[in-house]
C-alpha cells in the first residue's frame, strides 16, 4: 500500500468472508497433514501449521472438525506434515478435494512411507514432519493440535510451494 491510500476498513464484528479476503494476503507454505494405516488413512491441504518450540520441536496444525482426518488422528494419536514442493501442486488440489476424492483414495498412485509413528510420509515433498499427537485444543469448528516432532525428511533440490490471494504460487529461481 502506498502511503497515500487509505485503507479499506473492515467493520468490527467481521464476516468469515471479509476474515478469509484479508488472510488471502498471507503467504503460506502448503502442507498436507495425513495420519492413519493404508485402508483407514485420511489428509487434508493446510497452510495452518506453524513451529511451536524447538525445545522439544513440537509444532500445532489447525484441523477442521468436519474433515475426515480430524477424527483419524484424534484416534492414532499421530500425524504427518508433508510441506509440498513446487512440483506437487496437483497433490495440493487432490487433498484440497477439487478431484472429488475422499479418504483413503486420495493416497492413490503416490509413493508414501512411514517413519517413527506410522503415520504416512509423501515421499518427495519438500519435507515430511512425523509428529506424535501431545494435545489437543478445541476452538469452534477446528481443532488445534499440537505435535512432538519424532522424525523427519527433506529434500534439498526442491522448491517450496506456496499459497497467496487464493492461488498456488512457486519462488522465482534465484
Amino acid at each position: 500500500m502506498s502511503r497515500f491510500e487509505k485503507p479499506t476498513l473492515v467493520p468490527h464484528g467481521m464476516e468469515a468472508a471479509s476474515y478469509r479476503a484479508l488472510m488471502r494476503h498471507q503467504a503460506g507454505a502448503v502442507t498436507i497433514i495425513a495420519a492413519g494405516a493404508p485402508g483407514t488413512r485420511a489428509g487434508l491441504t493446510a497452510t495452518a501449521v506453524s513451529s511451536l518450540s524447538d525445545n522439544p520441536p513440537t509444532l500445532l496444525v489447525c484441523v477442521g472438525r468436519h474433515t475426515g482426518a480430524h477424527e483419524v488422528i484424534s484416534s492414532v494419536g499421530s500425524f504427518s506434515v508433508n510441506l509440498l514442493a513446487s512440483d506437487q501442486q496437483e497433490i495440493a488440489r487432490r487433498f484440497a478435494g477439487e478431484s472429488g476424492l475422499h479418504g483413503e483414495a486420495r493416497f492413490g498412485n503416490l509413493t508414501w512411507r512411514t517413519m517413527t509413528t506410522g503415520a504416512p510420509i509423501l515421499d518427495r515433498a519438500l519435507a515430511s514432519l512425523d509428529c506424535e499427537l501431545l494435545e489437543s485444543h478445541g476452538f469452534t469448528t477446528h481443532s488445534i493440535f499440537i505435535g512432538r516432532v519424532v522424525g523427519g525428511a527433506f529434500r534439498d533440490e526442491a522448491d517450496p510451494l506456496l499459497y497467496f490471494r487464493g492461488d498456488y504460487w512457486n519462488l522465482e529461481p534465484r
